[in-house]
């Protein structure tokens, strides 16, 4: 190991404001493989970025498979250019993927702007800007709904 840094569950439990069991969950399932001094968990600054790369992906709504496949891949980058070739393909699928999920959040986000805009026309009891609001949104939907 030499002189890299190297870290406690604990304090990468603080970092990321999570608890040590999280991390212990994290290890059974196979995410982080911590050295041990003795009882204690040794984390690695790739270990760090292992589990910062977890978070994110549980952030995105990824499953523990998914997290551990690109994990994988991540940590396995070699200079075969079979094996690049090929996380470059799974890359450009996931970037696919979220950015069509960037698209139904911002479709969604603005459904919630038009129905926000509802509610408070109907809350000053103004009905017309609840109308105008509520067609807006139908609009809306329906033009999404084609696409």
């Amino acid at each position: 190991m030499g002189d890299e840094q190297t870290y406690t569950i604990t304090e990468l439990a603080r970092e990321f404001d999570i608890t040590p069991r999280a991390i212990r969950f994290y290890e059974d399932q196979g995410l982080l493989t911590p050295a041990r001094a003795g009882r204690a968990r040794v984390y690695t600054k790739a270990d760090r970025t292992r589990l910062k790369l977890t978070l994110r992906g549980k952030r995105l709504g990824l499953s523990l498979a998914e997290i551990r496949e690109l994990l994988d891949m991540y940590g396995d980058v070699r200079n075969s250019a079979q094996q690049l070739e090929s996380f470059l393909k799974v890359l450009a699928e996931r970037r696919a993927a979220l950015e069509q999920q960037r698209l139904d959040i911002e479709a969604v986000l603005l459904e919630i702007d038009m129905l926000e805009q509802q509610c408070h026309a109907l809350l000053g009891h103004n009905a017309e800007g609840a109308a105008a609001a509520q067609a807006e949104l139908a609009r809306h939907i329906d033009k999404a709904s084609i696409g």
